[in-house]
C-alpha cells in the first residue's frame, strides 16, 4: 500500500502536508505510511487516495500456475540460471586437409 500511496500523491502533483491535509492526517503518519513504516488499512488508505483525486479500486486477477505450481516463466528461469553454471561446450575445429594430405 507505501507504494501505491505515494504513487497517488505524486501524481496528484501534491506535497506531503497538503495531501495530509485533504485525507485529514498528520504529515508525520502519511510519511509513516508512505515509507511503509504503518499500514493504513483499507479505508484509511481509500481515503487517502481520494484526497489525492483517484479511486481505489480492488480487482481480482487469476493467477496462472504450471502444473508442478509454479508461475509461468519461473521454471525457465530456473532452467537458464542452471545452464549459466554448465560449462561451455567449445566449437570442434576444423582440421586442415594440408595436414592429411600434404601437397606434393
Amino acid at each position: 500500500m507505501a507504494m501505491m500511496i505515494r504513487s497517488a500523491r505524486e501524481r496528484s502533483g501534491l506535497g506531503l502536508r497538503e495531501l495530509a491535509r485533504r485525507a485529514h492526517t498528520s504529515h508525520a503518519t502519511l510519511s509513516a505510511y508512505e515509507a511503509g513504516r504503518v499500514d493504513p488499512g483499507w479505508r484509511v488508505a481509500e481515503r487517502i487516495v481520494e484526497a489525492a483525486g483517484f479511486q481505489l479500486r480492488l480487482e481480482l486477477e487469476r493467477e496462472l500456475r504450471t502444473s508442478s505450481g509454479a508461475r509461468p516463466g519461473d521454471e525457465l528461469a530456473s532452467v537458464l540460471e542452471l545452464a549459466e553454471h554448465l560449462p561451455r561446450a567449445t566449437r570442434p575445429r576444423r582440421l586442415s586437409t594440408s595436414r592429411i594430405f600434404p601437397r606434393p
